[in-house]
């Protein structure tokens, strides 16, 4: 399948995920952040949803998320050690490749993902990215990396109405860890992990200028 034919059912599968509030079990909440979770219908894992408010603009929300070689994220998000650009399919398309440190104690190694990449801008003023794996020539798996595989996800900066000071930051998550990792460990690493990312993007945001 073309990236561009991938793209475009990646896209459509992440809108559903934001739109569909069946199915959806609490699994985690804080003060940033209301995470969910629900058996994924991609992999024999789960998807998870994180929903939170961010006291920043969208303009500053993605500032810190977007994905890009050299950005913001590998400053503030303790999940992503490294992030490198592997192929530019366009201006809202590419591959890339993220290289995770090890996590849970150390229980889980360090990781890479290799992912096509879309950015995407919606009429009501959301900016998203969305990500789903794939095979690149340019990067086969590494001796030093388990290699990974991240299902359709997606990030979503939400306005809120009528306060131009706030996001609604809504997160999916859906990725196999690849390795053998019992499944209490993963039950348990996803909804930490994403706690700890709202509450690691919440400090970011302050320090960025728009």
């Amino acid at each position: 399948m073309a990236y561009e034919e991938q793209v475009r059912s990646l896209a459509d599968t992440v809108q559903l995920y934001r739109k569909d509030p069946s199915g959806w079990r609490s699994c985690k909440r804080t003060n940033e952040v209301s995470i969910y979770w629900r058996p994924s219908t991609e992999f024999s894992g789960n998807i998870y949803k994180g929903d939170g408010i961010v006291s920043a603009s969208p303009e500053a929300v993605w500032e810190c998320l977007k994905p890009e070689a050299g950005g913001l994220r590998t400053k503030w998000d303790q999940n992503v050690k490294d992030f490198e650009l592997i192929e530019t399919i366009s201006d809202t398309i590419s591959i890339c490749r993220t290289l995770t440190p090890s996590a849970f104690m150390k229980i889980i190694s360090p990781r890479d993902f290799v992912d096509v990449v879309l950015i995407k801008q919606y009429e009501d003023g959301t900016i998203a990215s969305a990500a789903t794996n794939v095979e690149h020539a340019l990067c086969p798996p590494q001796p030093r990396y388990v290699r990974g595989f991240n299902y359709p996800c997606g990030c979503f900066c939400i306005p809120v109405p009528g306060e131009p000071d706030k996001t609604q930051v809504l997160t999916f998550f859906q990725t196999d860890l690849g390795g053998y990792l019992p499944q209490t460990v993963v039950d348990s690493f996803f909804p930490s992990s994403m706690a700890g990312f709202y509450s690691n993007l919440t400090k970011a945001v302050k320090t960025v200028k728009t």
